[in-house]
C-alpha cells in the first residue's frame, strides 16, 4: 500500500501492559512497520489497566494495548469514569488463564468438586482478576457461575495488576487468579500455583486484548487511525507468519523496558499449547482474530447485565452502543490496504465450554 501522510508530525503514544500479547505492538515498532505506514510509535509501558483507562481518558495516550471488557465498561461508567473509547481491532484471541493455589488445584485433581475444595479453605476463598470489567474478571465468573459458585456473593474478588499475582498467591493472599502470560506460569515456576483452565477452553477463539483509542481521535485524525490499525494488523500477520518469528518477539518482549523475564519464559507462552488451534494464543488467523465482531461487544454487555451491572437492555441499545464503539469501516479499510481478507458480515456464532449449542 502506499503509506498515508502521518497525521501531525510527532510520535503516536501507544500504552501497553507487560503481557505476551503485547506483542503487536513491540514487534510494529521493532520492525519499522510503524514508519512504512507514515506513523511514528512511541510504546509507553503502563503500571495497571485503569492507568491505561486514565490516560486514554485523559489524551495522555493515543492508543493502546486494552483488555476488550475496558472498553465497554468505560463506555457505560460501569465502576469508574464513563469515556467514549473505539476498538479499532483485535489484537489477539486466547492465551490466558486460571490459577488456583497449589492446595487447590490438588484437590481438583484429587476428585473433589470446586465447591467443596473451596469449602476446605474454611474461609471465604479469594480471587483475583486485573479489571473489574475486565476479560479477566469475565472469564473467572464466567467459569465460577458454571460449576454453581456465584462470583459476586460467594469469593471475595480482588482487583490486582497482572505482574503482582504469583507473588500475592505465594503469600497466601490469594486463592486463585485470572490473568495473561506470562504471569500464570510464573506461578508454576515458583511452585505456588497451577493453571487449572486456560481462556481458550473456556471460550475457543475468544477475543482479548484490543486496539483502542478515543472516539474522537477515531473520528477527527481518520488517516492516522487506519494507518495505526494497518501498522499493527500488518505485525499481527508477521507473528502468526512463522514461530521463528514468535521467538524473535520473545527476545524484544524479555527486555527490561517490557516485560522483563527471560526469553525462554516468555518463548514457551508465545508458541503453540497443547490444543487445537481454535484454544491456542492467536495473533492473526488470516485476519479472523483480529476483525472486531459486533457480537463480540454484545456477549460482553450481556454478561454486564447478568452480574447485575446494567439495567435490562432497550430494544436495539445493546447493538447501537456495540456499533459506536467498533470501528469496523476503518478496519476493513486498513485491512483492504495490506491484503488481509475481511468477512461478509459483521458477527459470528461462539459456543462456550458449558455450552451444548
Amino acid at each position: 500500500m502506499t503509506a498515508p501522510a502521518a497525521a501531525s508530525d510527532r510520535p503516536l503514544r501507544l500504552g501497553y501492559l507487560p503481557l505476551v500479547d503485547c506483542a503487536p505492538l513491540v514487534a510494529a515498532v521493532r520492525l519499522g512497520l510503524d514508519r512504512r505506514y507514515g506513523l511514528r510509535l512511541q510504546l509507553q509501558r503502563q503500571a495497571s489497566w485503569a492507568a491505561v483507562r486514565d490516560r486514554l481518558l485523559s489524551g495522555e495516550l493515543d492508543a493502546a494495548h486494552a483488555l476488550a471488557g475496558l472498553v465497554y465498561g468505560v463506555e457505560t461508567g460501569i465502576g469508574g469514569p464513563k469515556g467514549e473509547l473505539a476498538i479499532l481491532s483485535t489484537l489477539n484471541q486466547n492465551g490466558q488463564a486460571i490459577t488456583l493455589s497449589s492446595q487447590l488445584a490438588r484437590s481438583l485433581e484429587q476428585g473433589l468438586s470446586l465447591r467443596d475444595a473451596l469449602a476446605s479453605l474454611r474461609r471465604p476463598a479469594v480471587f483475583a482478576q486485573t479489571f473489574p470489567t475486565g476479560t479477566h474478571a469475565m472469564w473467572l465468573y464466567y467459569w465460577l457461575a458454571a460449576q454453581g459458585i456465584d462470583p459476586m456473593r460467594e469469593i471475595r474478588i480482588l482487583t490486582l495488576p497482572p505482574t503482582q499475582m504469583p507473588e500475592a498467591l505465594a503469600r497466601g493472599e490469594l486463592d486463585g487468579y485470572c490473568a495473561g502470560e506470562p504471569w500464570s506460569m510464573q506461578a508454576e515456576l515458583a511452585g505456588v500455583g497451577r493453571r487449572v483452565i486456560r481462556s481458550g477452553t473456556i471460550w475457543p477463539g475468544h477475543p482479548e486484548k484490543v486496539l483502542a483509542c478515543r472516539r474522537e481521535f477515531a473520528a477527527l485524525q481518520p488517516d492516522a487511525a487506519i494507518a495505526l490499525t494497518a501498522t499493527v494488523l500488518d505485525a499481527c500477520r508477521w507473528l502468526d507468519a512463522d514461530m521463528r518469528h514468535r521467538r524473535e518477539a520473545a527476545r524484544w518482549l524479555a527486555d527490561s523496558q517490557v516485560i522483563a523475564l527471560p526469553a525462554r519464559d516468555i518463548e514457551a507462552c508465545l508458541l503453540p499449547a497443547d490444543g487445537d488451534g481454535q484454544t491456542q494464543l492467536r495473533f492473526h488467523a488470516d485476519g479472523q482474530a483480529n476483525f472486531p465482531w459486533l457480537s463480540d461487544g454484545l456477549w460482553f454487555l450481556a454478561q454486564f447485565r447478568r452480574w447485575g451491572w446494567l439495567p435490562p437492555a432497550l430494544d436495539g441499545e445493546d447493538a447501537a452502543l456495540i456499533g459506536r464503539v467498533h470501528r469496523i469501516d476503518s478496519y476493513r479499510q486498513a485491512a483492504q490496504r495490506i491484503g488481509v481478507p475481511v468477512p461478509d458480515g459483521d458477527s459470528r456464532a461462539h459456543r462456550l465450554f458449558d455450552e451444548t449449542s
